[in-house]
């Protein structure tokens, strides 16, 4: 999947912009901390680690893996028959009308 010029160049603007950021402020901290300010060591890891939370979320939009996944189900029947009961006793008591689902609000429960 192609994304559009458009968005390519929001992308890259976004880890343009996270690497101003980051990159002097780890550079102050680190100056701050060999100065004697013990509390700039934690910001002196921290800073590299948000840049690289930015790469790799830089690298998982241009590759357009940032779709919602499909879950399957993990609750047995009787607790997915507790919980449509306890969702209809909410809706009861909210005033509105109870979802009209004929199995499960998961897709694929049997």
């Amino acid at each position: 999947m192609s994304l559009p010029r458009a968005e390519r160049l929001r992308i890259h603007l976004g880890l343009l912009l996270a690497t101003a950021i980051c990159m002097p402020a780890f550079f102050f901290e680190l100056w701050r901390a060999l100065g004697g300010n013990s509390l700039s060591w934690a910001y002196v890891f921290e800073w590299p680690a948000l840049q690289g939370y930015a790469v790799y979320m830089w690298r998982k939009l241009l590759r357009g893996d940032n779709e919602l996944t499909t879950s399957t189900n993990v609750l047995d029947d009787k607790t997915q028959r507790e919980l449509d009961e306890w969702n209809a006793y909410l809706a009861k008591v909210h005033g509105r009308e109870p979802l009209d689902v004929p199995n499960s609000p998961i897709e694929g429960h049997e």
